[in-house]
C-alpha cells in the first residue's frame, strides 16, 4: 500500500499543499513548529479520520477557516482517491473516488497505517487507557465490525452509568431498564473481548521472534488482562449483580472491557516493574513491527509506516533495531529535525522534503556519496 499524492486545504498551518511521495522512503525535515508533523498527521487523518495527537477534531482546521480538506491517491491492488472534509461544527464527510461514504465505519480499514511516535516509547509505563487505545485503533483498521461494536458498547456504557446515577438519587426506581442495559453491555463486551483476545494472540505470534531478532532473547509476550476472561454470560451476569451496590453508589460501571489492559512480560516478569528502559523500548519496537506482520498475514497487505520524531529519542542501536524490519516494500515516512540523525541506510533512495516557514521543498532523492 502506497500513498502517492497528498493534497491539503486549510489543514493545520497549511492553506494549500500538494505533494507527491516516493513509493519507498520519504524523509520530512524541519524544526519544531515548522509543520513537518502536520504532513504525516494529514496522512493519518485521511486513513483513520482522526488525528493521532489526541486533540479535538476541529483543531486541525487552519485558524480563521471554516473547514479543511485532505485528499490522497493511494495505490494497493488498484489506485483510488480518498477524501475527508471537516467543518467547525464537527461534521465529517468522506469519499472514495466519486462515491460518498455515509458511515465512517465503512470508510475505515481502506488505508492501513502503522504509526510509531516518540510518545509510544512510554507505552509500557503509560495508562491502561492508552494501551487499549492502541489495540482499538489497530483492530478498527482490520474490522469494520469491531469499530461498530466498540461504538455501540461505549454508547450503552454511557447510558448505564447515567441510569446508575439516577438510581442513587431515587432508590425506589425500577431496575428493569438497568438489567436490559447490563445484558446489552455483557453481550457486546463478550464480542469485543473475543476480537481483542484473538488480536493479542496474533501479536504474540510475532512479537517474541521480533524481540529475539533485536536482542537474542526469547520469552517476550503480551498478557491480556480482562474481567471477561474465561467467563460465560451466566457468570458475567452474576458478577454484575454482585457489584451492583458499588456501581450505584459510585455512579459508574466498575467491571467490563472498558477496563481491559495488557502487560509486556519477559520471562514471566512484568517489564513495567522489572524491565530496564532499554528492554522496554525494544519491546515496544517489537510490538510495532508485529503490527506490520499482522497486516501482512491477516490482510495480505503492507501498511504505510510513519515514524514521527523518533530519531531524537532513540540511540543508534535502537534505530538500527527498527531498520532490521524495514524493507523497500514498506512505504515509510520519517520526520526529523536534522538529517544527520537519520542513518545512511534509511536515507539511501529516500525523497527529502524540507519544511521551513510553512513552505515545503522537495530535495533530490538521497544517494550516499
Amino acid at each position: 500500500m502506497k500513498i502517492l499524492e497528498l493534497k491539503m486545504n486549510n489543514f493545520r498551518s497549511y492553506n494549500k499543499l500538494d505533494l507527491k511521495f516516493n513509493p519507498s522512503k520519504n524523509i520530512i525535515i524541519g524544526k519544531n513548529g515548522e509543520g513537518k508533523t502536520n504532513i504525516v498527521e494529514a496522512i493519518y487523518v485521511l486513513a483513520l479520520t482522526k488525528s493521532f495527537r489526541g486533540s479535538k477534531d476541529e483543531v486541525i482546521i487552519k485558524n480563521d477557516e471554516e473547514s479543511m480538506k485532505v485528499e490522497g491517491k493511494v495505490k494497493d491492488k488498484s489506485s483510488k482517491k480518498y477524501q475527508i472534509t471537516l467543518n467547525r461544527e464537527g461534521i465529517k464527510k468522506v469519499k472514495i473516488d466519486s462515491t460518498n461514504i455515509n458511515r465512517l465505519s465503512d470508510y475505515l480499514s481502506n488505508i492501513n497505517i502503522v504509526l510509531f511516535t516518540s510518545e509510544d516509547l512510554n507505552l509500557i509505563k503509560d495508562t491502561p487507557s492508552t494501551r487499549r487505545k492502541l489495540i482499538d485503533i489497530e483492530l478498527s483498521q482490520f474490522s469494520n465490525e469491531y469499530l461498530k461494536l466498540l461504538t455501540l458498547y461505549n454508547k450503552v456504557l454511557k447510558q448505564r452509568n447515567s441510569y446508575l446515577k439516577m438510581l442513587y438519587l431515587n432508590g425506589n426506581s425500577s431496575k428493569d431498564y438497568l438489567n436490559i442495559l447490563t445484558n446489552q453491555l455483557i453481550e457486546l463486551g463478550m464480542k469485543i473481548y473475543k476480537y481483542r483476545s484473538e488480536f493479542i494472540d496474533d501479536i504474540n505470534n510475532f512479537i517474541e521472534n521480533n524481540y529475539y531478532t533485536i536482542t537474542g532473547t526469547h520469552n517476550l509476550i503480551l498478557n491480556y488482562k480482562s474481567s471477561f476472561a474465561n467467563k460465560d454470560k451466566e457468570s458475567l451476569v452474576k458478577q454484575y449483580k454482585k457489584e451492583l451496590d458499588r456501581d450505584i453508589t459510585q455512579g459508574k460501571t466498575n467491571s467490563g472491557i472498558h477496563h481491559d489492559d495488557y502487560e509486556f512480560t519477559l520471562d514471566g516478569n512484568n517489564l513495567k516493574d522489572f524491565g530496564s528502559e532499554g528492554e522496554q523500548k525494544n519491546a515496544i519496537i517489537s510490538l510495532k513491527m508485529a503490527e506490520i506482520d499482522i497486516f501482512r498475514e491477516r490482510k495480505n497487505i503492507i501498511p504505510i509506516l510513519i515514524l514521527d520524531d523518533l530519531f531524537g529519542n532513540l540511540d543508534k542501536q535502537k534505530i538500527s533495531n527498527i531498520l532490521k524490519f524495514i524493507d523497500d516494500d514498506i512505504q515509510t515516512f520519517v520526520t526529523t529535525t536534522e538529517l544527520n540523525k537519520i542513518s545512511k541506510q534509511l536515507k539511501d533512495g529516500s525523497s527529502i522534503f524540507l519544511v521551513k516557514n510553512g513552505v515545503v521543498k522537495e530535495q533530490n532523492v538521497w544517494k550516499t556519496k
